[in-house]
């Protein structure tokens, strides 16, 4: 089956000529304007969208921005005549894939429609592996049409099947747990346990008997006899979240289990074979805790065979519609509310953000604006206030260069990050009276991680701590 294309030109001349040359290879369509193309994608499956700049009186961005908001969005390619670095820029931020210069190199657009259908065949793929994913994933278990996606994707495919211990690396609300349990979902082991431990939520002194179990009369307080996790997930796969989190002696005991394949329950000499795989996960940077001393490299290299680095959401801005999109009609049925569409205006507001909570905080941000939608229509009114015009993100560019900020932060002594993310951190506590849970969920960090990093600056913090 050919991959169906919609030429988009106000200029008969340039139709006829691009419908000549590429009649052979796709199934093509024309339209003359923006009306008469969105008649076209609301009732073609359209593959591929190659669309003018300038369509009389209407802009193919809008087109674009159009075209982002159906099921299967095609991939789409910008034509113009008046082709600066900014308009390409621009021209991505809606979500083209491609931006081409006028007039046109047809051997140049005939090579960027064989790159866009091949990677809509990645993208069919992508969707029949999250038909797999979300029974066991969630709803937002890997959504997501970027190139960095894809290659998570691929790496799933191939890692899933063996008995690797995977690395999970990447920012807090990136979808660290949602990749271990489609690794554990596509492997022979699916059909037994996947079970999920939060290190950051374990003392020390609980993290050995979480993990291991322990035996009645062990300690003071055990009445009987615990099977702890690994034995829970005996056959399964067993998910470390937050691996960072654990202390030393800890780490000497999971060592010792990855290399000889079994457990001793805490009051116990007497090892339990476990067959488990080990998929670990971290938002902190596990080398640079090496080189500090407060993570074993032995471990380190032990559980790091396969590593998966998950990108922030800022990093893959074009799946941030696509993303918001199936929240919102996901979110619309959770909440019993009918279908609800985010305006145009709401969708470059989301794009503008650079969501320091990732997808977790995206979520949560289009549950805000289904909630308090009392409309078919989602607007920026709806959305949480931080997204509006006052977040730093959303600073016109006449405003960029200044050194003082309506967020509180002072450049004139330099970029420094560490000053960078106290004084955030400062405002995200003034904002919220000082409730560090709500701070931290503001952030999109853990309260654990807030309150460490609250420590390491103590005379920072001061008032904040007591």
């Amino acid at each position: 089956m050919l991959p169906v294309l919609l030429i988009v030109d106000d200029e008969k001349a340039t139709r006829d000529v691009l419908c000549s040359a590429l009649e052979d290879d796709y199934e093509v369509y024309a339209a003359a304007n923006g009306k008469a193309a969105r008649a076209i994608l609301e009732s073609e499956p359209v593959d591929i969208l190659l669309t003018d700049l300038r369509l009389g009186g209407e802009s193919g961005m809008d087109l674009i921005d159009y075209a982002q908001t159906l099921p299967q969005a095609p991939a789409c390619i910008m034509m113009t005549a008046y082709g600066s670095p900014a308009t390409a820029a621009e021209a991505k931020r809606h979500g083209a894939y491609y931006f081409v210069t006028k007039p046109l190199n047809l051997d140049e657009v005939e090579l960027l429609l064989k790159r866009a259908a091949h990677t809509r065949t990645l993208e069919a793929e992508n969707r029949a592996l999250n038909a797999t994913l979300r029974p066991t994933g969630g709803l937002d278990a890997m959504l997501g049409d970027s190139p960095q996606m894809q290659s998570i994707f691929n790496r799933i495919r191939q890692v899933a099947p063996t008995t690797a211990t995977v690395l999970i690396q990447g920012e807090t609300g990136t979808g660290k747990e949602l990749v271990a349990k489609a690794l554990h979902a596509l492997s022979p082991r699916a059909k037994a346990k996947f079970v999920a431990v939060n290190c950051a939520a374990l003392s020390p002194q609980l993290m050995e008997s979480e993990l291991f179990g322990h035996e009645k009369g062990a300690f003071t307080g055990a009445l009987q006899r615990r099977i702890g996790r690994f034995e829970e997930a005996n056959g399964g796969t067993l998910f470390l979240d937050e691996i960072g989190e654990m202390d030393m002696p800890t780490q000497v005991k999971l060592l010792r289990v990855l290399a000889e394949k079994s457990i001793e329950r805490v009051g116990s000499n007497e090892p339990i074979p476990v067959n488990v795989r080990v998929v670990a996960a971290t938002n902190r940077n596990l080398q640079e805790m090496v080189a500090a001393g407060s993570f074993r490299l032995d471990l380190y290299q032990r559980l790091n065979v396969i590593s998966v680095q998950l990108p922030p959401l800022r990093e893959r801005a074009g799946d941030i519609v696509l993303m918001a999109n199936a929240f919102v009609q996901e979110l619309c049925k959770e909440n019993n509310k009918a279908s609800k569409t985010l305006t145009r205006d709401a969708l470059e507001l989301l794009r503008a953000y650079s969501w320091p909570g990732n997808v977790r905080q995206l979520r949560t941000a289009m549950e805000h604006g289904v909630v308090m939608s009392d409309s078919s229509l989602i607007s920026p009114a709806d959305l949480p206030e931080y997204l509006g015009p006052l977040s730093p993100q959303n600073v016109p560019e006449s405003q960029q260069n200044n050194v003082h900020t309506d967020f509180g932060l002072d450049f004139t002594h330099g970029f420094n990050l560490e000053y960078i993310v106290q004084r955030t951190i400062i405002r995200a506590l003034e904002y919220t009276g000082g409730n560090r849970s709500r701070a931290a969920e503001l952030l999109g960090i853990n309260r654990r991680t807030l309150q460490r990093k609250m420590a390491e600056a103590p005379s920072v913090f001061r008032q904040y701590l007591n």
